[in-house]
């Protein structure tokens, strides 16, 4: 009888420590971000760079729809792979959805990033990253890097080279919030 009465009191125990572990999860993935950073559950760095006319692009703080950045240079054979794939994506989630390319201009060369642009046709807002300041905050270590904001401007994943299906489910997710 005791030896019953024991075990009942470590189930309990446990299912109480589970219990107060799966609140505690639940509290980390409602709570607002504190920091800004490039990592997910972080606010995204507000940044303006400006686009091929010139024009400024800002980006930083909620907005109406989620963000996709993605970083890339003219010469990164992964980017020539991925920028079809982008483009298609662009024009089927795009009412849903920014993408945003940023060049990485600083170890780019300008006029062959905007004939990258133009000979793939890109259907999407590319950005000059020149003095590389904003290429440099976001810490990636290769090419092609995108990180994915969410309506609140928070970085729910940061990603590399994918096919087009995982883009596909990514963007998904990302439009529904999850």
């Amino acid at each position: 009888m005791k030896r019953n009465a024991a075990i009942l009191a470590i189930v309990l125990l446990l299912a109480a420590a589970i219990f107060v572990q799966i609140g505690k999860k639940d509290e980390k993935q409602t709570a607002a971000p504190t920091q800004t950073g490039p990592r997910p559950g972080m606010f995204v760095p507000s940044f303006s760079l400006p686009d091929l006319d010139g024009k400024p692009y800002q980006v930083g703080g909620a907005r109406d729809k989620p963000l996709i950045l993605n970083f890339w240079a003219s010469w990164c054979g992964p980017c020539k792979m991925e920028v079809p794939d982008l483009i298609d994506l662009q024009a089927k989630y795009g009412d849903k959805v920014d993408l945003v390319a940023i060049n990485v201009t600083s170890q780019d060369d300008e006029q062959k990033a905007r004939a990258f642009a133009k000979e793939y046709g890109i259907n999407f807002p590319v950005l000059l990253d020149e003095p590389g300041k904003v290429s440099e905050s976001f810490k990636f270590l290769a090419i092609p890097t995108s990180f994915l904001v969410d309506k609140n401007g928070v970085v729910q994943e940061v990603v590399n080279l994918l096919p087009k299906a995982e883009w596909e489910k990514k963007i998904k997710a990302l439009i529904k919030g999850r």
